[in-house]
């Protein structure tokens, strides 16, 4: 039987260890994938370091992409778009795989659906492993959304589509028609600067907003028009934003959260105009209650909404997005690039030290 090579993660006390394990026969409809190229995402930098809780022993990372090397029987080797899909074909995925026919998944949140699988998010078994980035294979499991990518993109920046850039792409969705309306997105890590570069490219004038200037001044290479930096001790935006650019801020049709936290989206959701709309999507770590003026809310017509993950609509059009303007902005530059599979721990502490936007794990050898 065929081994392959996995980075298993079991605490924040000990490091990941190499091991060898079996790569089982394939169960109807799975895809076995041969993985290229892992990010690591925020989320897997919080379970390392223990301020999130995964359930362990596990494989870490779903920002992957890899080829296609064989079919499990009854798979139909097609795409979500209808695309043929072949051996040797680069493909991305869906962070989840669920029921179709499911509750929520009719309801449009497949993400959230009883029967949800998560990859890089699940337990090793002994009848299910090989579901995370930090492993030489994986095994896409029945009902998971697949698409087939563009052989001339860089497999650095296809690894962020099933993660940041779909998660990105569902905020836009729900903000709705963004064209030549004020958007301002606070949190400038990997999900603001794309945020920054789709609502750019969908017509949006961009604000940015972080409290680190030199993130801040990359939003500008992806779209953002200004940017604030937001002081520790300050609570007025306005007032931030005036001081920062020498000018009035202009009304702010939409707010869009990367950053989850809690005084920011406080005094931000204050600028935003009446009958706008707040998204928040970076609050996804404990954290105290909001204090929402409700009079306010309803006087200005607010409407406040959240999102976790993204479903497949939102997955198509992130890939759309990657295959049009992957030349455009320089998404490659954000990806600290240099470490391959052996070296899982080293990259993991490389991320932690040095907070770059992505540090990138090379899988093939």
């Amino acid at each position: 039987m065929n081994t392959c090579r996995i980075a298993v993660f079991e605490n924040a006390e000990n490091k990941m260890v190499l091991q060898n394990t079996v790569i089982p026969a394939l169960k109807e409809g799975e895809i076995l994938v041969k993985n290229e190229y892992t990010t690591l995402c925020r989320s897997d930098i919080l379970t390392y370091t223990g301020k999130r809780k995964e359930k362990s022993p596990t494989i870490l990372g779903h920002e992957i992409t890899g080829k296609i090397v064989d079919f499990g029987q009854g798979h139909l080797s097609v795409d979500i778009k209808g695309n043929l899909l072949k051996h040797g074909d680069r493909i991305t995925w869906a962070i989840y795989a669920s029921d179709p026919s499911s509750a929520f998944s009719q309801k449009g949140i497949p993400q959230k659906s009883a029967d949800l699988f998560k990859y890089g998010h699940e337990q090793i078994t002994e009848d299910s492993h090989l579901h995370g980035g930090l492993a030489e294979y994986t095994i896409l499991r029945k009902f998971t959304p697949i698409l087939r990518v563009q052989q001339e993109i860089s497999v650095k920046v296809i690894a962020l589509i099933n993660c940041s850039v779909a998660t990105v792409a569902g905020a836009l969705r729900m903000a709705g028609d963004i064209k030549n309306k004020n958007v301002l997105i606070t949190g400038a890590g990997m999900l603001g600067i794309i945020a920054c570069a789709m609502a750019s490219s969908n017509g949006a004038n961009i604000i940015s907003a972080d409290i680190n200037e030199e993130r801040l001044q990359t939003t500008l290479n992806f779209g953002a028009q200004s940017y604030c930096i937001i002081e520790k001790d300050e609570t007025d935006f306005k007032k931030q934003y005036e001081k920062n650019n020498q000018r009035v801020l202009p009304p702010i049709d939409i707010i869009i959260d990367f950053s989850g936290y809690p005084d920011t989206m406080e005094q931000t959701l204050e600028v935003l105009e009446i009958g706008g709309t707040a998204i928040w999507i970076g609050a996804t770590f404990p954290q105290r209650n909001l204090q929402i003026n409700a009079e306010k809310m309803v006087r200005k017509i607010w409407t406040i909404k959240g999102l976790h993950n993204y479903n497949e609509t939102d997955f198509i059009t992130a890939v759309d997005f990657i295959e049009k303007y992957h030349t455009k902005f320089p998404f490659e530059d954000l990806i600290y690039d240099g470490f391959v599979l052996e070296q899982a721990n080293e990259a993991f502490e490389y991320a932690i030290a040095n907070n770059p936007f992505r540090v990138g794990v090379s899988i093939e050898k």
